[in-house]
């Protein structure tokens, strides 16, 4: 029996690869919110901008000149977000999704599009940039404000998770290896994905094999996000990429696999 989502919820999960629920009050969010503006203001910089780039980047804006700024491992600035990470109602919904209670942190990211020229994200897995062996990586998506196709939400193809890993489409600044990671767009374009409509205060959690991306803002709205990669404890990764602080806490169980020994203390 799950323990915070509806036994709907979990089958609709299972069938579509994410699930929408309400987490936070209005009261709650006033809170998160305040910490996240404060945040964004104190650490603001040029270093921040995370709009993907390249010829499809350029095809999917029409050539207009958009941004998002990103901070990573907020856990790292704030206990906020560590306090939304340890919430025993977002870890009772995930181990409804996930099926274990042995959970643990991946890394977090926030994402703040501006008002008229937010940009976007092409249809995408995040499993290309950090594939595990038995995929049970999800991604938390808490919407700090609410979020629709005009201010540059949330989309997704339902059931995609059901197609394994996709053939990687993304910029590669090299020629070699993709700097960012994308699906096809001709055959999984933006335009055929189902907009995620949510409120402020609303989680999306999705497997890191569901294509999503998101819209273009070109709303006089901002649109804020906070984002969570979860995984099981003991799975592993299948390459030695995107190492975070942090990376491996446990946020509910233990992890049977984590080393003991004094001479891997130092480890991440």
């Amino acid at each position: 029996m799950p323990l915070f989502l509806t036994q709907q919820d979990v089958d609709f999960w299972k069938e579509n690869g994410y699930v929408k629920f309400r987490l936070y009050s209005d009261k709650e969010m006033d809170a998160i919110c305040k910490e996240y503006d404060y945040l964004f203001k104190l650490k603001e910089n040029s270093g921040m901008e995370a709009a993907w780039i390249g010829d499809d980047m350029i095809k999917a804006t029409k050539g207009k000149e958009v941004s998002v700024q990103s901070v990573h491992n907020l856990q790292m600035h704030s206990a906020t977000f560590t306090k939304i990470l340890t919430d025993d109602r977002l870890l009772d919904a995930l181990q409804d999704v996930m099926g274990t209670e042995h959970i643990a942190l991946h890394h977090t990211k926030a994402h703040n599009k501006p008002p008229k020229r937010g940009a976007p994200y092409l249809m995408h897995q995040d499993y290309l940039y950090f594939p595990y062996k038995n995929d049970s990586m999800v991604a938390v998506f808490l919407n700090i404000d609410n979020s629709d196709p005009e201010n540059g939400g949330l989309c997704v193809y339902p059931g995609s998770h059901k197609l394994g890993p996709l053939p990687d489409h993304g910029y590669k600044a090299d020629g070699k290896d993709a700097d960012f990671h994308w699906a096809d767009p001709a055959k999984y374009p933006i335009e055929g994905a189902t907009p995620i409509v949510a409120k402020r205060g609303e989680v999306v959690i999705f497997s890191y094999l569901l294509l999503h991306g998101s819209y273009v803002n070109n709303s006089e709205r901002t649109r804020r996000m906070f984002l969570a990669q979860i995984m099981a404890a003991d799975d592993e990764p299948l390459k030695d990429l995107h190492k975070s602080p942090a990376q491996g806490l446990m946020l509910r169980g233990f992890n049977p696999k984590r080393d003991a020994t004094m001479e891997k203390r130092f480890h991440h």
